[in-house]
């Protein structure tokens, strides 16, 4: 799976994102801070990753900033991006299964190794449900963007 990752600093986890990521047989792209040359700033490298889903360059993303709230909002700005703010591990289950969630932002103050770990186990092995109540709130989403 090719997975777009951005941070706008390199601090708490961020750095380690993508090679934990590719360590699991993932290819990475990288925006943001943890790439040379690009905007670092928040909005702007969780744009970008956002985008990168959005046209296919990606099939899913990990953004990140000091709360995960900024990333996450610009993220979800962009059309078809679902992203989901998770803590802990049983929030990224829940934001793939229940939301569909193709975004997964991250707090770089909250989340240590081990638990970076714990939620991108939680988050691979998450599939979206198959119940229609489910299913109707993600096509819901859809509708809002529109």
């Amino acid at each position: 799976m090719r997975i777009a990752v951005s941070a706008d600093e390199v601090a708490g986890v961020a750095a380690q994102i993508g090679p934990e990521l590719e360590r699991r047989g993932h290819s990475v792209l990288l925006f943001g801070a943890l790439a040379p040359g690009e905007r670092a700033d928040w909005a702007w490298c969780s744009e970008a990753a956002a985008r990168a889903v959005a046209e296919g360059r990606a099939d899913q993303a990990v953004v990140a900033c000091w709360t995960g709230a900024g990333a996450s909002i610009a993220a979800n700005k962009v059309d078809g991006v679902r992203a989901a703010l998770c803590t802990d591990a049983v929030m990224a289950d829940g934001a793939r299964k229940w939301a569909d969630a193709n975004a997964l932002a991250l707090s770089l103050r909250l989340t240590s190794q081990p638990l970076l770990v714990e939620m991108l186990d939680a988050w691979f092995a998450g599939e979206p449900s198959a119940d229609p109540v489910d299913a109707a709130n993600v096509a819901h989403v859809a509708e809002i963007e529109s």
